[in-house]
């Protein structure tokens, strides 16, 4: 629900208009599964010091879908981010995150941070 109201508040303050909502729904969709198979991905690597690589990778696959894709891995970079401070993960550690999906985002080339070794299947 919260998600919905996100969406339709987006719409008003981002001034999208009604012949672009489908257009811009279909890239934040992209962009959500471009994000989670960046998750899915860091988690069967289960690779030492890759993190912040799938941070950049998932947030640079998202913007590349559009203004939709790239409001997608805003908000679920962002949501990560609040809930591992809620939960007591260093501020240090989330700000090199942010640090990471804000490359990623931005359209900088996510194997910065790729971490040598890593397979070539990510």
């Amino acid at each position: 629900m919260k998600l919905l109201i996100s969406i339709i508040f987006c719409f008003l303050v981002l001034g999208v208009n009604s012949q672009r909502w489908g257009e811009f729904l279909k890239q934040a969709g992209q962009g959500t599964r471009d994000m989670w198979r960046a998750y899915s991905d860091m988690r069967e690597a289960n690779y030492k010091n890759s993190d912040k690589y799938f941070h950049a990778r998932g947030n640079y696959d998202a913007a590349r879908r559009g203004p939709g894709g790239a409001w997608a891995a805003k908000v679920i970079s962002n949501a990560r981010e609040n809930i591992q401070r809620l939960t007591g993960h260093g501020a240090k550690d989330s700000k090199a995150d942010q640090f990471a999906n804000e490359w990623g985002r931005s359209g900088k080339d996510p194997n910065h941070f790729r971490p040598a070794g890593l397979p070539k299947k990510y």
